[in-house]
């Protein structure tokens, strides 16, 4: 952004109101959410919601959480606070579009670095799986951005997976992406099929799936787990994976342990890339 958002404010708010607006926020779409607003600035958010949309043209509303991540579909509660009354948006990134209801589908665009990066790993030819797969980011930039064989979706979510259904056409990636609908645990076994790479992008709990995806890796595959822990305990996201595959009596070899993102102070989500020998 051009200017500070406290440079805007400042002749509208007094130095201790300044010092409490909040710097950290995310941009999806056209939308710009925070993540709370404190509760001295709250008549005051309008205004401040205002002031945003007058200097920054590319936001046209202005959200914030009312309730963090929860629930089955770990989405959170927001709240408009400015701007065109909405919650659906379109994002690029990585050379897709992404369409989606930021309220009913878990995304962060925090997570575009990490999806490049993997995509930046896929060799031509791979058939690669996205667990939890949402309204198909992970999908949408492999399918994209490499020459792999095919993409597969599994999300559980059913707003989420119409909303990848329309993203697959709005990207032309019909030939590259197939999704489905309901529980990995119930989906997977079903398709009878094995994978070059698999992906496991779950908010919290991805280690309950470690079993499953071993179960429908190749040998010589790539598993990417994802998991959220402190700084000091990195290791045991590498820990959860090498059990894993000593309980389905396979040899996994770690290859990197990657920090891709900060969920809170101190604590960060964290991917663990290992290979897999049957």
């Amino acid at each position: 952004m051009k200017q500070n958002l406290k440079y805007y404010l400042k002749n509208n708010l007094s130095k201790k109101e300044l010092e409490l607006v909040p710097t950290s926020f995310d941009v999806v779409g056209d939308i710009m959410i925070f993540s709370g607003f404190p509760k001295e600035l709250v008549k005051k958010e309008k205004m401040i919601g205002n002031t945003i949309l007058k200097n920054y043209h590319n936001i046209k509303t202005i959200l914030k959480k009312t309730k963090k991540y929860s629930g089955k579909f770990r989405t959170p509660k927001l709240k408009v606070i400015a701007g065109e009354n909405r919650k659906d948006t379109i994002h690029k990134e990585n050379n897709v579009f992404i369409k989606l209801n930021v309220e009913e589908v878990y995304f962060s665009p925090r997570m575009a670095s990490e999806r490049k990066r993997i995509a930046d790993l896929i060799n031509p030819n791979e058939s690669v799986l996205v667990m939890f797969s949402g309204a198909g980011p992970y999908p949408l930039v492999i399918a994209k951005n490499t020459k792999c064989k095919e993409a597969y979706g599994i999300e559980i979510n059913q707003i989420a997976y119409r909303y990848t259904l329309e993203n697959i056409k709005k990207n032309k990636l019909e030939n590259k992406i197939k999704i489905f609908l309901g529980d990995v645990k119930k989906i997977l076994p079903k398709l009878n099929k094995k994978f070059d790479r698999i992906l496991m992008p779950l908010p919290k709990g991805g280690e309950d799936y470690l079993n499953l995806a071993l179960r429908h890796i190749k040998n010589k595959g790539s598993v990417h787990f994802y998991d959220f822990l402190h700084e000091d305990e990195f290791q045991k996201a590498e820990e959860k994976a090498v059990k894993a595959c000593k309980r389905t009596n396979k040899k996994c070899k770690l290859l990197r342990t990657v920090k891709c993102g900060q969920y809170s102070p101190g604590f960060y989500r964290v991917c663990v890339d290992f290979s897999v020998n049957i």
